[in-house]
């Protein structure tokens, strides 16, 4: 089945989330004396740890990390507030990131992004990365009511672009949320390899740079 419309996870598929933590991490430690109590390094490692790739919502890490370091004179609230207003300045796409959507779209093909998560802090994420242009749907749980895996998600995001499942594919890097997931509703899945996960995915393609999708998705529509 030729393909129409090609839709996308964001973290850790289109958006280099673990690159953009340390980069952001990095910067709140030297905008805080509070924190420099603690070797930056050290406090570094720990906070991503505790952050389990995003699995875990930064006000438990936050609040962790404050207990472990005895950090005094430091709400952890202000840096839960200082992460949802500031973590967007620092999101680092993937290489090849527009070069490749920019591609898809001078096909016609229909693009659009299927992400969990909160919504304005996602959009404001998605945003940062100067992609949003290019898209012709965004969802995100949150303001959807509605959370990967479930299909209800990928269904309407299927209605909203009018596009049969058959003709579209996914593209992300969980094995259940985002590839499994979007196979059962009968799409296409790629998943974008993510060492995080030792596993074997069970994909229609496998890729470790953006870039590869084009010439995956092109070859079908031939």
């Amino acid at each position: 089945m030729t393909i129409h419309a090609v839709l996308f996870d964001l973290d850790g598929t289109l958006l280099d989330r673990d690159s953009s933590l340390l980069k952001f991490v990095r910067d709140q430690y030297h905008r805080y004396s509070e924190l420099q109590i603690v070797d930056k390094e050290v406090f570094i490692q720990r906070f991503i740890e505790l952050d389990h790739h995003g699995n875990v919502w930064k006000d438990k890490v936050y609040q962790q990390m404050i207990e472990e370091f005895s950090i005094k004179n430091m709400d952890w609230t202000l840096l839960l507030d200082d992460y949802i207003r500031n973590f967007q300045k620092h999101c680092i796409g993937f290489p090849n990131l527009l070069s490749m959507l920019t591609q898809l779209k001078n096909h016609n093909l229909k693009l659009a992004l299927v992400s969990n998560g909160f919504g304005q802090f996602q959009y404001d994420n998605f945003k940062a990365l100067h992609i949003e242009y290019l898209f012709d749907e965004v969802l995100i749980s949150e303001w959807e009511g509605l959370r990967k895996p479930d299909k209800a998600i990928f269904n309407r995001a299927l209605t909203k672009l009018g596009v049969n499942a058959e003709n579209a594919l996914f593209v992300g890097d969980h094995p259940d949320n985002d590839i499994r997931a979007s196979r059962d509703v009968g799409m296409r899945a790629v998943w974008k390899r993510n060492s995080q996960f030792e596993t074997a995915v069970e994909a229609d393609a496998v890729i470790d740079d953006l870039e590869e999708l084009v010439h995956i998705v092109l070859h079908s529509r031939k």
